[in-house]
């Protein structure tokens, strides 16, 4: 059976920029753009924490640790 070749190959990465974080993947195609704002322009805005951005972009960064099972999902 010859190697599945994947549509965003890994590995990927994150780039933070001033009000962002970018998720790409090893040919530079951009998955995913994650906005925050801080204090209540943040709030206002209805944007994500810096943290909450972070987390959820290194969470998709590293596609290869989900495991999906099935079932409730611990739930």
């Amino acid at each position: 059976m010859a190697q599945e070749t994947r549509r965003f190959p890994p590995p990927w990465s994150i780039i933070e920029s001033d009000e962002s974080f970018t998720v790409i993947d090893a040919t530079g195609f951009k998955l995913a753009y994650l906005y925050f704002a801080e204090g209540s322009r943040g709030f206002y805005m209805a944007r994500l924490t810096r943290d909450e951005a972070r987390r959820i972009a290194n969470g998709s960064a590293r596609p290869h640790l989900i495991a999906f099972t099935g079932g409730d999902h611990g739930v």
